[in-house]
């Protein structure tokens, strides 16, 4: 199929109905490069054939590779995408991939919100801190700044 998909708003060639890839089209369709692809093989997270010293990588290694992506640019660490994709295998109803992905996920929402938080906090105390430095003159004196702060 020559249809295109568009990954971080960049047109790529649509691979996925076929059935072995080169290093060279999972590299241009998911926007990584060829080392990270020998990374991810080195940590065990994919494992393509090898014709010589070419690596030929399966449509398996193209969906693992998709799941690693995912998992890295929402935050989850190697341990937890080697976790979540391994289970794809123990499971043939892929249930327990499922609950575990899902409470996963429930936890890095839980983190990013408090994060978030803290991040919308440190932005309205900076910008009190700014309010504060603008409305105060040149000859204020530094008790007077520093009792304008402490009421805020």
């Amino acid at each position: 199929m020559t249809t295109r998909s568009s990954i971080a708003s960049i047109e790529v060639p649509d691979h996925s109905e076929r059935q072995s890839y080169s290093i060279t089209d999972l590299s241009d369709e998911f926007g990584v490069t060829a080392r990270a692809l020998r990374f991810y093989e080195d940590e065990g997270l994919i494992s393509p054939e090898r014709q010589g010293l070419t690596r030929i990588y399966s449509r398996r290694d193209r969906a693992r590779l998709a799941w690693i992506l995912r998992g890295k640019r929402v935050g989850f660490s190697l341990t937890d995408i080697r976790e979540m994709i391994d289970l794809y295998d123990a499971d043939e109803e892929h249930e327990a991939q499922r609950r575990v992905t899902v409470d996963k996920c429930r936890t890095r929402i839980a983190l990013l919100t408090r994060q978030k938080d803290d991040i919308d906090a440190a932005i309205d105390e900076l910008a009190a801190f700014v309010s504060a430095l603008e409305q105060k003159s040149a000859s204020d004196d530094v008790a007077a700044f520093v009792a304008a702060i402490d009421q805020k």
